[in-house]
């Protein structure tokens, strides 16, 4: 009995130690599972003023809220944006998306460097949404290569209380009343022989003055994208601008006031009117907060409607490495949500009809003539070689305004140096 009780005692010390040993030895921890590396998609842009980089701040922390497993790696360029790009493009470290303003979209469709976007749109993205005009722009050999974001075209700026003052109670509607008002509203309050207001704000910039080349049937370029903005046709347009300044003495250059912008010059009250794109609207209501001023549609000329469109518009590049996240955040931004917060606040027009209706834009009396100009404007682009275009156009247009020499002999000098610029290129 006595033998069995200590072989019982020997077992019971046996597993008590075991278990002590095993107690003693540490158990191998939990592996807790590993969130996967977010994939960096590198966005490039500008930004116009603060207000408009934290709202895109805003926007991009929401695409990246509802996207966990990509990262924006936002850079703000602002100087000098449209090099940096190209350099960055030369080096093979451009952005995954980026920021192409229309005007110099022809020349990167046609270099082959944008990742094409249709096989990537789906149904549900609701391509007909967008402005045809706005879409066209970026559509280049039957491939649609950017997505624009937001836009704005010109429309007339009238000081309410200068045309109050002159007995007048609405917009020109035509050119020929533009100046007949222009007279009206040109004033020597100390009559010392000095201009304090002038009736209107002049531009001399191809930008501002391609619809008048456009209104008596002119071009701006060939088919081929060389300058042809010197024609009979488009000589027409440009007098306009001519014979107001030297003739009529009732428009004024920025330069003439001492101001920066056609905006300024109008909100100082050196101008009575201007043409100027949506951007003013904020701007004038900040800077100027006195200023009653209102807004209509570019008045005709030769009978036809006129006015710029100026557009952005999001674009992948070719060389991208996560091309499907890049279409992710480029789906985001151009979408119905996105584009509701990006244009929400005024400072820039959405490009979906859809979202210009949510935003009562249409029915906002300060912003419809924006929006109706869209359906008959001309997009701001002269073809590949479009800075040669407008600079030479620019300088030499300047001195025809001034009455420094003949229009005719300008337009022909700058179309004709243009030119050569554009053959030496290709």
């Amino acid at each position: 009995m006595i033998s069995n009780v200590w072989k019982f005692l020997r077992v019971v010390v046996a597993i008590a130690i075991a278990f002590t040993v095993i107690g003693c030895q540490k158990l191998p921890e939990a592996i807790a599972p590993t969130a996967p590396t977010p994939i960096i998609v590198k966005l490039s842009s500008w930004a116009a003023n603060p207000a408009e980089q934290k709202l895109l701040k805003q926007i991009l922390d929401d695409f990246q809220l509802h996207h966990p497993g990509i990262k924006v790696k936002h850079e703000v360029i602002n100087d000098q944006y449209m090099d940096v790009i190209k350099t960055r493009f030369i080096g093979e470290a451009a952005p995954d998306v980026f920021y192409l303003d229309a005007l110099e979209a022809p020349f990167f469709m046609s270099q082959d460097v944008l990742e094409p976007l249709e096989a990537y749109i789906k149904p549900e993205f609701d391509l007909a949404d967008f402005q045809v005009t706005l879409l066209d722009s970026f559509k280049y050999q039957n491939h649609i290569y950017g997505l624009p974001k937001d836009y704005s075209t010109l429309a007339l700026f009238y000081n309410k209380q200068a045309f109050a003052a002159a007995n007048l109670s609405s917009p020109p509607t035509t050119w020929d009343e533009l100046r007949s008002d222009s007279k009206l509203l040109t004033v020597d309050r100390n009559q010392d022989g000095r201009i304090d207001q002038y009736g209107f704000g002049e531009i001399p910039e191809l930008a501002r003055q391609a619809y008048k080349i456009k209104a008596f049937g002119g071009q701006l370029v060939t088919e081929n994208g060389y300058a042809a903005f010197a024609s009979e046709a488009g000589l027409q347009g440009l007098q306009l601008a001519v014979d107001q300044y030297q003739k009529d003495g009732t428009s004024a250059q920025k330069s003439d006031v001492g101001t920066n912008s056609g905006s300024e010059m109008f909100g100082q009250g050196k101008a009575a009117m201007v043409i100027e794109g949506n951007w003013a609207i904020p701007y004038l209501r900040e800077t100027f907060p006195k200023l009653e001023f209102a807004t209509a549609e570019v008045p005709s000329i030769n009978n036809k409607k006129g006015t710029m469109v100026f557009t952005v518009a999001y674009v992948m590049n070719k060389q991208a490495l996560h091309k499907a996240e890049a279409w992710e955040l480029i789906s985001y931004l151009t979408g119905f949500e996105g584009m509701l917060h990006w244009t929400a606040t005024g400072f820039a027009l959405p490009t979906r009809k859809s979202v210009a209706e949510k935003l009562g834009y249409e029915k906002d009396l300060m912003r419809s003539p924006f929006i109706a100009g869209v359906n008959y404007a001309i997009p701001w682009q002269a073809g590949k070689y479009s800075a040669v275009i407008m600079n030479n156009f620019d300088n030499q247009f300047v001195s025809a305004i001034l009455g420094q020499q003949p229009l005719k002999q300008a337009m022909v000098r700058s179309q004709a140096e243009a030119n050569k610029q554009i053959k030496a290129m290709e």
